[in-house]
Formats: C-alpha cells, structure tokens, sequence
C-alpha cells in the first residue's frame, strides 16, 4: 500500500482532531485539535478545496480566541 504526501497530512489531520477529543483538560484539546486543524488547512490546499480550508481556519481562531483571548 504506498501513500502520497497528501493522504498522509490528511490522516494526520484526522489523527491529531480525533486524538483531541480524549483530552479532558480543554486546554490541551484545544491544542491537539489546532494542529489537526493546521494540518486540513495544509490538505485542503494541497486539494484546492475551499470548504475545507474555510472551516478549518475558523476552528483555529475559534481556538486561538479560546486559549490566547479568554485563557481557557
């Protein structure tokens, strides 16, 4: 089985976002989850998919917001 640079950042992603829903400090989810997030943004441009892009770069300011603004 022989994956390409862009299916392996997409499990990643994955990996990373479904690693951070077993978290139970939010801070630490929060963190785990943006890299998951980082890593669609990389895929989704790698894919030339907006949606995919759009979503996830709202997630990390969703999450930058919650761990730099209101310190959670």
């Amino acid at each position: 089985m022989e994956f390409n640079p862009t299916e392996i950042i997409g499990y990643l992603a994955s990996f990373f976002v479904l690693l951070s829903f077993l978290n139970k400090d939010m801070r630490k989810l929060r963190l785990v989850n943006s890299l998951g997030c980082g890593l669609f943004v990389v895929y989704g441009i790698f894919l030339s998919s907006i949606p995919i892009i759009i979503t996830n770069v709202a997630i990390l300011l969703v999450n930058g917001y919650y761990l730099f603004v209101k310190k959670a």
